[in-house]
C-alpha cells in the first residue's frame, strides 16, 4: 500500500485529524491572518499562474454562448457562468466533470469511479438527457440516449482556456438538447501554448497521471500543439464499504494547428483520439476508443460583421460485454453570419446539418432494432438584437428551426430582454422554448432482443417540450462584490414514460410520452475580492421539482416524481496568494438529500497547496472528501456507490 493510502485508509479518523482538516480549510475560506499580511506587501501572483482577474476585468469577460456573438458577461440576458483557465489549475480537478463543481448554476453528482450525471435545473437521472454538452464546437451527446458519455470527454487540462455554463435553454442559438442549459468548453489557441510542459501526479482516486504537450511554431503565423496523457483512476466502494471493482484507464492524444492567413482570416484543424478500458464491478471490463477532427475558418468581414464556417467528423466505438457493442459515427456542418443592420440591429443566423451512422451489435439480453440506422438532420436560425434605448435596453428576437427523423420540424423561439441603467445593474428577463428529440433509446431499445418483450421502444415518443420563464438581476454592491440573482420557473410536457400495453400487469411496457412535470427555483452568486489577493466565490441554489402523469397516461417508469435533485446546494470556494510563490485553495460544499434516491445529503470540502519556487515548476498537493470517509451521491439499480476521503500531487515543470 502506497503512502496516500496508508494515511487515508484509517476508518475512523481521530478527533485531532478532523480538527486539523477543519482548520486548514478554515484558514483558506476565511483568511484572517493572511487579510492583515496581504495588506502590508505588493500583490506579486505565482510566477507560473495567470494573474486572477480583477472585478473590473471579470465583469468585461466576452462570453459567446448567449447569442452566438461576444457580449459582456455582466450584461448577458442569461443565467450564466465563466470558469476561467486560472479557476481549473487552482482547482486541483483532474477531470471535466470535477471542475464542473465550480459552476454552482450546475448539479454535478459522481455517480461511481467514471459516471456522472450532470444537468442544472432538475431532471438529473444516469442518463442526464437535457444538457448540450461542446468542445471547442463539437457536440459531445451521444444520439443513443441523448446524454453525454463524460467517462470519454476529456482534454488536457492545461489546455483550457474556458468553460461557459448557461442554466436554462439555449436551444434558439444551439438546437435541441439545449433544455436545460449549455455547457461550452473552449480550448487555448496553439499560440499561447508554446513551448513544453511535462506533468505528473499520483494519489488514492487517482492512482497515476502523466501529461506532455509541446507547441511550436511551423511559420510566421502558423503555430500548433501536440499532447497526450494518461490516467489510472481507483474504485468506488459499496454502501459496505467493499470496493466495487469499477476502476478505470484512459490513454489520449491529440493536437491542434491555427493559421492566421491574412488580417482578417483564421483557420483552426484539431483532433483527439483516445482509448480505455471502463471497470464494470464483477462484469468484464468495456472497451471504448474514439477520434474526432475538427476544422474552422472564420473570416472578419466589417468591425461589426463576420462569419464562421466550422465542419468535424467525430467516430466512438463503445463495447459493453453482454449488453452491446456500438460504433457511431457523426459529420457535423455548422455556417454562422454576424452583421449589422441599421444603427439599432445586430443580426446573428446560420444553418447547419448533421448525418448520423448509428451500427450497434445487440446481446440477447438488448437489441436496437433495425441495429443499423443513417439519419440526417438540418437547421437554421435567426436572431436580431435591437438596441432600443442607447445601450440600456436592448431586446433580443429569435427562434430556430430544426428537423429531426424521429419528430419532424421543431421550432424553439425566444425572447430575451437586458436594461443596464447603470455600469453597476443588469437586469434581464427571457421567455424560451426548447425540445429534447427522441433517442435511439426512446424508439428502438427492445429487452431481451426477441419477443415476448419485458420493454419495447415505443413509436409514440415525441420530443419533449419546455416553456421556460426566467428573471435575473447583478449588481456590483460594492467596489470588489458583485452579487447575481436567477430565478426560473420550467414547464414540461411529453417527458418519457414507460406505459404498461396490457394494464394492471407492470410489464410488458412501452417507451411513451405520458409525464409532464414542472420546476422552479432561485440561482444566487456572489463574487468577493476581499483583498488583492484573498478571492471568494460563493453559490445556493434553491430547487424545487414536481412531474406527474397525463391525462390518460399510466406511467410505470417511476414511483412518484421523476426527479432526482436536491433540493438545495451551497457552494464556497477561497483562491489565497499567501505569498509570491504559495497558495492555498479551499472548496466547502453542501447538497441536501435525494428522498427519491434514499440518498442522505452531505457536506465536503477540498484542500489544495500549491507552490511555485521558479517560473517553471509548479508543485501542489490536494485533498478531496476531506470531511468524511466516504460518501454517495448519487443511487442506481445496481446500488450507491460512494467516493472516499482521497489525496493526490501533482508537478509540472514547463520547459
Amino acid at each position: 500500500m502506497n503512502l496516500f493510502g496508508t494515511i487515508l485508509n484509517r476508518r475512523t479518523p481521530s478527533p485531532r485529524r478532523k480538527l486539523a482538516t477543519l482548520v486548514g480549510v478554515g484558514l483558506c475560506l476565511l483568511g484572517l491572518t493572511p487579510i492583515s499580511a496581504a495588506e502590508t506587501r505588493a500583490p506579486l501572483p505565482p510566477p507560473s499562474a495567470l494573474k486572477v482577474l480583477t472585478l473590473e476585468q471579470l465583469m468585461d469577460i466576452d462570453v459567446t454562448s448567449v447569442s452566438k456573438r461576444p457580449e459582456k458577461l455582466f450584461e448577458a440576458a442569461s443565467a450564466i457562468q465563466v470558469i476561467t483557465a486560472e479557476d481549473v489549475r487552482r482547482s486541483g480537478a483532474t477531470r471535466l466533470p470535477e471542475i464542473l463543481r465550480l459552476a454552482t448554476n450546475l448539479e454535478v453528482a459522481q455517480i461511481d469511479s467514471r459516471q456522472w450525471a450532470i444537468t442544472a435545473r432538475g431532471f438529473n437521472n444516469v442518463f442526464a438527457d437535457k444538457m448540450l454538452v461542446l468542445i471547442d464546437g463539437r457536440s459531445v451527446y451521444t444520439p443513443l440516449y441523448a446524454g453525454v458519455y463524460w467517462d470519454v470527454q476529456d482534454t488536457l487540462l492545461e489546455d483550457l482556456d474556458r468553460i461557459e455554463v448557461i442554466s436554462g435553454p439555449g436551444a434558439t442559438q444551439w438546437g435541441a438538447n439545449a433544455v436545460d442549459g449549455v455547457i461550452n468548453i473552449t480550448t487555448k489557441n496553439a499560440k499561447d501554448t508554446q513551448g513544453g510542459l511535462l506533468s505528473a501526479g499520483a494519489g488514492t482516486a487517482v492512482r497515476g497521471s502523466t501529461g506532455l504537450r509541446y507547441g511550436g511554431q511551423l511559420a510566421p503565423d502558423v503555430f500548433y500543439r501536440v499532447y497526450g496523457k494518461y490516467f489510472d483512476r481507483a474504485d468506488s466502494v459499496r454502501i459496505s464499504g467493499v470496493s466495487a471493482n469499477d476502476a478505470w484507464r484512459m490513454l489520449q492524444g491529440g493536437f491542434r494547428i491555427d493559421w492566421n492567413a491574412a488580417a482578417n482570416d483564421a483557420f483552426t484543424v484539431q483532433g483527439d483520439t483516445y482509448s480505455g478500458s471502463l471497470g464494470r464491478g464483477d462484469l468484464e471490463n468495456s472497451r471504448v476508443n474514439g477520434a474526432n477532427l475538427i476544422g474552422r475558418w472564420s473570416r472578419s468581414l466589417a468591425t461589426d460583421s463576420d462569419f464562421k464556417l466550422q465542419v468535424y467528423f467525430d467516430h466512438t466505438h463503445r463495447q459493453i460485454p453482454g449488453s452491446f457493442t456500438q460504433d457511431l459515427n457523426t459529420i457535423d456542418l455548422d455556417f454562422q453570419h454576424r452583421l449589422a443592420a441599421g444603427a439599432s440591429h445586430q443580426v446573428v443566423w446560420g444553418l447547419g446539418s448533421r448525418l448520423v451512422a448509428d451500427d450497434i451489435v445487440n446481446t440477447p439480453d438488448n437489441a436496437f432494432l433495425p441495429p443499423k440506422v443513417t439519419r440526417v438532420g438540418f437547421n437554421v436560425f435567426a436572431q436580431d438584437e435591437i438596441t432600443l434605448s442607447k445601450d440600456r435596453l436592448v431586446l433580443t428576437l429569435g427562434t430556430k428551426l430544426e428537423h429531426d427523423d424521429y419528430s419532424g420540424f421543431e421550432i424553439e423561439p425566444s425572447i430575451r430582454a437586458a436594461w443596464t441603467p447603470d455600469k453597476q445593474t443588469t437586469l434581464w428577463a427571457a421567455i424560451s422554448r426548447a425540445v429534447r428529440t427522441p433517442s435511439r433509446i426512446d424508439r428502438d431499445l427492445f429487452s431481451p432482443a426477441t419477443p415476448p418483450y419485458r420493454v419495447a421502444g415505443g413509436s409514440h415518443v415525441v420530443a419533449e417540450k419546455l416553456i421556460a420563464w426566467e428573471l435575473g438581476y447583478r449588481r456590483q454592491l460594492m467596489p470588489r462584490l458583485i452579487v447575481s440573482v436567477a430565478t426560473f420557473i420550467d414547464n414540461y410536457d411529453d417527458l418519457r414514460s414507460l406505459e404498461p400495453l396490457a394494464p394492471p400487469r407492470a410489464f410488458p411496457v412501452e417507451a411513451s410520452s405520458g409525464i409532464r412535470g414542472r420546476s422552479s427555483g432561485a440561482e444566487v452568486t456572489a463574487e468577493w475580492r476581499a483583498t488583492p489577493t484573498w478571492r471568494l466565490h460563493a453559490g445556493f441554489t434553491e430547487l424545487r421539482v414536481h412531474s406527474e402523469p397525463q391525462p390518460g397516461a399510466i406511467d410505470r417508469s417511476t414511483r412518484g416524481s421523476i426527479a432526482r435533485d436536491p433540493n438545495h446546494q451551497f457552494r464556497l470556494r477561497s483562491l489565497w496568494d499567501i505569498s509570491a510563490h504559495w497558495e492555498c485553495d479551499a472548496e466547502l460544499r453542501s447538497t441536501s438529500s435525494i428522498p427519491s434516491q434514499s440518498v442522505p445529503g452531505y457536506t465536503e470540502a477540498n484542500l489544495r497547496l500549491g507552490w511555485s519556487p521558479t517560473a517553471t515548476w509548479e508543485f501542489s498537493v490536494v485533498g478531496q472528501n476531506l470531511l468524511q470517509n466516504r460518501h454517495g451521491e448519487f443511487n442506481t439499480p445496481l446500488g450507491r456507490r460512494e467516493m472516499e476521503r482521497g489525496v493526490h500531487a501533482k508537478a509540472s515543470w514547463r520547459f
